[in-house]
This record gives C-alpha cells, sequence and structure tokens, in this order.
C-alpha cells in the first residue's frame, strides 16, 4: 500500500480544461493566446514549456520576452513556484532555468526594438513574448521567429504570445489574429515559395481565445467585481468580454463610429477645400482632403455617370452644422501585400517627395479646378519638418516646383497645450466633441486608415496630455494639422434680457429690461415702529 502511495506522482501543475489545454496540445507554429484579463495566459506559457522540456529535454531550449526588465520580476517569481518542485535550477545571473534533462528556459527583455538584432544567430525551439501589445510594432517579432529552429527535426518548434486589448501594439496584434477569425480557434495559412527549391510552404496561426470565466482561480464574484470597478465601460469591456472593439486607454474616448463615421456623399462644388500632409518615408505618410460645411442650403442636384442623369443617394442631405470638416478622401503610405492590401504595419512606401506630389495631382484630377485649370484647394497645410533646408530645397520647395505646383504652408505643431495657447489634440477633442449636439469633425467611410487609427491612440504614460508617439499617430498627426489650420470654439448660449417698450410719464419712449426669473429684484420694504 506505501509502495502504491509512493508511486502515484505528486501534480505540480496541469492545464485548466478550456484554452489552457488547447494551448498545450496545439500543433500550429504561431499561437496568440488570451485577449482578456484574468484568462491564466502567463500560466499557460510556463506550463506550456514544462511539457515541452518533458517531451523533448535537451533539445529544448526556451526564450521568454517582456518589454521591460521590471515585467519579469512576477513571471519569474510564478516560475519558482512551478519550476522549482520539478528540480529546475534558476541562475540569477543569466534569468536561465536549467533542468534536470538539460531543458533551458531563459528570461529577457526588449526594451528597444533594435535590441532584437542581438538574437539573430541564436536557436530556440520555443520563442514566448509576453504582453504582445507592449510592442508598437512588429518588426522586432518577427526578427525574433528567425530565432525558432531546432538541429533535431523530431522537435517540435513553436511561437507563443499572449496579451490583451489596448496597447501601443493594439492595430497590428488585432489585424494579424483577431480580424481574420474574431472568435478564434481557426487556423490561418500563409504561404511562403522557397526561393531555392520553388518548394511551397504554409506556416500556420491560430487566435486561442481566453477569458477569465475560463481561469477558475480567478472566476469568482470579488475579482470580476474589481474589474468591472476599473474604469469606464469601455475599459471593462475590453478587460472582462476580451473585445478588441474597444481600446483600453484609449487618448480620444469622444470617438464614436456611428456619429463621427458618415455614408460618403458628392461634395456640392461650392464648399471650400484643402488638403493636409505628414509626411513619411521610412514610415507611412498620411494625405487628408477637407470640405468645410457652409451655411445650411437646400440639396443642389449633381449628376453622377453619364450626362443628364440623377442619383439622389448621393446628394448632400443638408444634415451637417455650419463650419463642421469633412474627410473626404485619404491617402495612407504604408506598405502592401501581394493583393494591395494595407499591412498596417508602421513602415512606409519609401517614395520620394516627387512622387508623392504626383501622387497627390493623380488623386485631385476630379476636383473642381481653379482659374488656371489646377485643383481649386483653398489652402494647403503640412508637417514643418517639410520647409527645413538641408544643403538643398526643402521638401515642401519640390513640391511646389513645375509640374507639381503644389503649395504649401507650415502647420501648427503644438500638440499640447501650453502657455495659454490651445494645442493641437485638444483641437482635435474640440471638434469631435462639437457644440453638444453635432460633432463638427467627420470622416467618410473611405477614409479607413484615419478611422482606423485615431480611435486607438492612447496616452503617453509619461506625458498624459500627449499621445503615445510609438503608435501609428500619421494620420492623426494630420489631422491635427488641418484642425489647427480652422481654429474652433465651442460657442455658448448667452441669453439677452427681454425688453418692453413702453412710454413714460412725461411722454418719452421708456425701454426697460425684464428680469429673468433666475434674478428676482430686491423687494421696496417697508418697517413698522414697535411700540
Amino acid at each position: 500500500m506505501n509502495e502504491a502511495v509512493r508511486a502515484t506522482p505528486k501534480v505540480i501543475w496541469e492545464p485548466q480544461p478550456g484554452p489552457q489545454s488547447a494551448l498545450l496540445k496545439c500543433p500550429y507554429f504561431e499561437v496568440f493566446f488570451g485577449g482578456a484579463r484574468g484568462g491564466g495566459k502567463s500560466d499557460g506559457m510556463l506550463g506550456d514549456f514544462a511539457s515541452h522540456a518533458g517531451l523533448f529535454g535537451e533539445d529544448a531550449i526556451g526564450l521568454i520576452i517582456r518589454r521591460e526588465l521590471t515585467q519579469l520580476k512576477e513571471l519569474i517569481e510564478r516560475s519558482r513556484q512551478i519550476y522549482g518542485p520539478l528540480g529546475a535550477k534558476f541562475s540569477i545571473v543569466d534569468k536561465m532555468w536549467r533542468f534536470p534533462n538539460g531543458a533551458r528556459l531563459t528570461f529577457a527583455y526588449l526594451e528597444n526594438d533594435s535590441d532584437a538584432e542581438s538574437y539573430q544567430g541564436h536557436s530556440y525551439s520555443r520563442l514566448y513574448v509576453e504582453e504582445l501589445g507592449n510592442f508598437p510594432r512588429p518588426d522586432p517579432i518577427m526578427k525574433l521567429m528567425a530565432t525558432v529552429r531546432s538541429a533535431n527535426p523530431k522537435v517540435k518548434v513553436g511561437f507563443r504570445a499572449t496579451g490583451n486589448p489596448g496597447g501601443p501594439g493594439h492595430l497590428w496584434i488585432k489585424r494579424r489574429y483577431i480580424d481574420p477569425a474574431i472568435k478564434g480557434m481557426k487556423p490561418l495559412r500563409s504561404k511562403f515559395i522557397n526561393p531555392f527549391t520553388k518548394q511551397e510552404t504554409e506556416i500556420e496561426r491560430i487566435f486561442i481565445p481566453s477569458k477569465v470565466s475560463d481561469n477558475k482561480y480567478t472566476n469568482n464574484a470579488g475579482y470580476i467585481a474589481r474589474l468591472q470597478m476599473s474604469g469606464s465601460p469601455t475599459l471593462v469591456k475590453a478587460w472582462l468580454e476580451g473585445n478588441w472593439d474597444h481600446i483600453e486607454g484609449a487618448f480620444f474616448s469622444e470617438w464614436n463610429a456611428d456619429i463621427h463615421v458618415i455614408p460618403q456623399f458628392i461634395v456640392p462644388q461650392h464648399w471650400t477645400r484643402f488638403c493636409s500632409l505628414d509626411w513619411g518615408s521610412a514610415h507611412p505618410f498620411s494625405v487628408g482632403w477637407w470640405a468645410i460645411v457652409p451655411e445650411r442650403f437646400e440639396a443642389e442636384l449633381i449628376a453622377i455617370g453619364e450626362v443628364g442623369r440623377e442619383n439622389v443617394r448621393f446628394q448632400y442631405q443638408n444634415n451637417l452644422p455650419r463650419g463642421a470638416l469633412v474627410r473626404y478622401r485619404e491617402w495612407y503610405g504604408c506598405q502592401v501585400d501581394e493583393h494591395g492590401n494595407s499591412l498596417h504595419n508602421n513602415v512606409g512606401l519609401k517614395l520620394d517627395v516627387e512622387e508623392l506630389a504626383a501622387g497627390i495631382l493623380h488623386r485631385e484630377r476630379k476636383e473642381p479646378k481653379d482659374a488656371n485649370g489646377r485643383p481649386r484647394m483653398a489652402y494647403r497645410v503640412c508637417d514643418p519638418s517639410m520647409f527645413t533646408h538641408d544643403g538643398g530645397p526643402s521638401l515642401a520647395e519640390r513640391m511646389g516646383r513645375e509640374p507639381f505646383n503644389l503649395f504649401w504652408q507650415p502647420a501648427d505643431n503644438k500638440r499640447v497645450t501650453q502657455k495659454g495657447a490651445i494645442g493641437g489634440w485638444d483641437m482635435l477633442r474640440a471638434r469631435l466633441k462639437g457644440d453638444g449636439d453635432f460633432p463638427m469633425m467627420y470622416f467618410f467611410e473611405n477614409c479607413s486608415d484615419a478611422i482606423r487609427t485615431l480611435p486607438a491612440l492612447q496616452h503617453d504614460p509619461d506625458k498624459l496630455e500627449d499621445v503615445d508617439t510609438e503608435a501609428e499617430d500619421h494620420a492623426p498627426d494630420e489631422i491635427r494639422y488641418a484642425c489647427m489650420s480652422r481654429p474652433y470654439t465651442r460657442l455658448l448660449e448667452t441669453k439677452g434680457p427681454d425688453r418692453i417698450l413702453s412710454v413714460g410719464h412725461l411722454n418719452q419712449v421708456v425701454i426697460d429690461d425684464v428680469m429673468d426669473e433666475v434674478y428676482e429684484a430686491p423687494q421696496k420694504r417697508t418697517y413698522e415702529r414697535i411700540r
């Protein structure tokens, strides 16, 4: 009996049924695990390597990455509880676990994207990235993926990452893992052709969603209540439900796609139009075309298509407030895939300024023309850095030459409010809010990159009144230039006193103010002598 008891192994850790079990059994190379708070993500990563180490011994070589060193402390402490009883030894200097069978797992941090270069030439059978959303761009992660390999063909190598909605990397993570399969558990396949053998290879990735309800240790009323108390309904929805359409810590909480995004219509020809530009070559550039809503008027009939044929569906419906800005077209210069779809990877097209100018003119070919036959733009504002002279003509000057004739003025680049002058972000926020009933800024549905990136901006953790510049902020910067070129101040209604015309006792005309009910005129008092 005692021998039977001694033979029963002690369970140190085991995956919970559901997402954690699916993670350990997953046969695919690339896995994004999580999507909500309290779903057991970190335990899943540590447990996955323990399983991998047990299967492949000394060929199991793992690397687990976080953005900052301080973020590793809790993860290391949790690993002591799991790996220590298994006989593994931890080196504080190397931050490495060595298992009795020779398996190794190293903890490291990647504070700067360029730090990924130092791992080139390494080989890891398992790569883990905790809180992937802390990485604003996928580039360093993709470089690290190149280190996932093994000399033993029997070893099942793989990449595993965790994350929640929000963070500087929210957009690229959402596009890579969430949008193609919102509910997860659906393998996504990318095909690659070996340039030497011409052999086609498929690499699969998958999103395994894990929520608080999947973790028996946090799925209790107290923890869920604390999450519900943690912030706004938007934040709670992101943390509790793993909703990637609701962004944690959004800089512009006023954004509402149901209100600010409107159906396209034919912009009436007499509306004032202007253009804004944020320059970029290695990083994306952003060009926006704007129209200013004039006084209300009856919608004019506008022919589209064949001459004389009208489509009332595209008429302006006279339903926007006077002075509002309408973004009716944009050009966002980021890399695209073989099908022409934007990769949203924060990498630019690397066009020179002449190519950019030619592209702008091409997109303005159907704009109303001025007396010189040029697109009738009231003005153009651009990134002030385009006026910098560096041993030759500035970028703005080159765009103003023949045959382009695109003349720009430097945008007001104040980002935050200072010394009484309103900053660009506050000006943008004021237009999103509007007068309380209507916003003073709208976006056509075709302006997808502005709609994608503006609501995803987050606060700079070191300067809360500014945005986190590690995020994809090129279109928002360009929108900020547009807003600063058309200053907007919400007008507060002031109601003057009503007046009454009467004839005085000497036959003179008298105009008296009628006091508002809020204000009571002093009453004439009479006093009695107390006897």
